[in-house]
């Protein structure tokens, strides 16, 4: 059996690698912390950072897992098949590949991500009356990592993962959910899959280390099932609240969670719904994020608008406000004859169709963003123009994201003037701009550095 995969002091433990979690590891990664990632989601093609809760006793990650493999996701005419047997990519006809022999299906391919990328992520094999009999499961380095076998009807009767050496490594009866490891001369025997990944957990060493997890549901539950010889682990609270306390978190602002000491809202807002219900202040912190931003803020005037409407709030307005500022509006689809005909002043350039490359430009070459655009928001623009150092601007009605900008830097419609006053005091003036970017920094709950690595200690 493959030797266990060695730990960081820090781990951060998901349900699965969402947005959140991956801003949360960017965090402590931009800090200078060393951390482990590991997902309880049975994900084959995690980014190289991460690693699911399977990973930690079939040792795939890093270069353990390129053993059995091709070292990267393997192609569709990479999959092994028997002499004069034929693929056939199939997109275009389908979204999955197809194997044949003398005309007749054998197999059929399916993709991981775009159909169009060929990257295969599971293999169903037929039998000759055309029912599936066999899944192969491939993993982000190319190996078979797992084999399902299924009855005459199609249900799935087991399942078998391997390691990274080939061998059988863990076998799922999916009619009684039974689970059998082989770990070394030991074959361990597990009523559930929870209790199969504690023992992984306990094996790896997780009882020693801290462990920062993002919900109150199987992360949180682990935690609790682990001992521990004091409180060392933080819920890292990244969803809204509603109505009232969720119950779990409840019980570790009482205090009687068995290891996690505290929560860290990454939410401004949500961190103070939280203490309107009352919590408890001692319990639950406030702590955003640490961001890569791309750029500094120049202080040029050039401003960017991304829109797939033409109902672009009080733009014409801000056009003849600000002879001075160049605005660039981009869209991902063509535009309107009506937003087309904005090309007719001087100040205005206009983006239809505009590709990635397009905006990765626009981002980095202005310095102010107008969220002012109906309907939906394109390209993360909100969450971008903050990465690169951009003042934003946004009315109350056309508003994205919030958690992007300034509470001062919202406005009703009906105070358009208040806003072209503040552009104007930030145009007019340097030591503004930077007062005004402050300001932003500060309601997004930017983190420095620090706050991580005290965390981490």
């Amino acid at each position: 059996m493959e030797e266990p995969v060695m730990l960081s002091d820090t781990i951060l433990l998901f349900d699965s690698y969402s947005e959140g979690g991956r801003r949360l590891y960017d965090s402590f990664r931009l800090a200078g912390c060393e951390c482990s990632v590991v997902v309880l989601e049975n994900n084959d093609f995690l980014p190289e950072e991460a690693m699911s809760a399977y990973d930690l006793f079939l040792g795939y990650y890093g270069e353990r897992g390129r053993k059995t493999g091709t070292g990267k996701p393997r192609f569709f005419n990479e999959v092994e098949v028997p002499d004069n047997w034929s693929i056939n990519a199939g997109v275009g006809e389908s979204d999955y590949g197809k194997i044949t022999y003398q005309h007749e299906e054998k197999g059929r391919i399916y993709y991981w991500e775009s159909p169009k990328k060929f990257r295969v992520k599971a293999v169903d094999w037929f039998d000759r009356k055309g029912a599936v009999r066999f899944r192969d499961y491939y993993n982000r380095y190319g190996a078979v990592c797992a084999r399902s076998v299924y009855d005459g009807q199609g249900k799935e009767l087991g399942k078998t993962w391997f390691s990274a050496g080939g061998q059988e490594a863990i076998t799922k009866n999916c009619v009684t959910g039974d689970l059998i490891v082989n770990d070394g001369e030991l074959v361990k025997f597990f009523r559930s899959e929870m209790d199969m990944i504690v023992y992984f957990f306990r094996r790896s060493g997780f009882e020693n280390r801290k462990v920062f997890y993002n919900s109150l549901a199987n992360p949180f539950l682990i935690s609790g099932r682990l001992s521990a010889p004091e409180k060392r682990d933080v819920l890292f609270w990244q969803e809204n609240v509603e109505g009232e306390i969720p119950g779990n978190m409840q019980i570790i602002l009482g205090g009687q969670a068995a290891r996690t000491e505290k929560v860290m809202v990454q939410k401004r807002s949500v961190y103070n719904r939280l203490l309107e219900l009352g919590a408890n202040p001692d319990k639950v912190q406030r702590l955003g994020y640490v961001y890569d931003f791309k750029k500094k803020n120049e202080h040029r005037p050039q401003a960017l608008i991304c829109t797939n409407s033409e109902r672009i709030e009080h733009c014409e307005e801000l056009v003849r406000e600000f002879p001075q500022m160049h605005f660039h509006i981009a869209a991902v689809t063509l535009m309107s004859p009506k937003l087309m005909d904005m090309g007719k002043y001087d100040n205005v350039s206009l983006y239809p169709g505009a590709q990635a490359d397009t905006f990765d430009r626009l981002f980095m070459s202005c310095d102010y963003y107008f969220d002012i655009n109906h309907w939906t928001e394109i390209v993360s623009a909100v969450y971008q123009a903050f990465l690169h150092n951009q003042v934003i601007f946004a009315f109350e009605e056309t508003a994205h994201n919030r958690e992007y900008v300034a509470d001062a830097h919202v406005y009703p419609i009906a105070e358009f003037d208040r806003m072209v006053s503040d552009v104007k005091e930030v145009m007019d003036n340097k030591e503004a701009m930077e007062r005004h970017l402050k300001m932003q920094l500060k309601d997004a709950m930017a983190e420095d550095k620090e706050t991580y690595l005290r965390l981490a200690e």
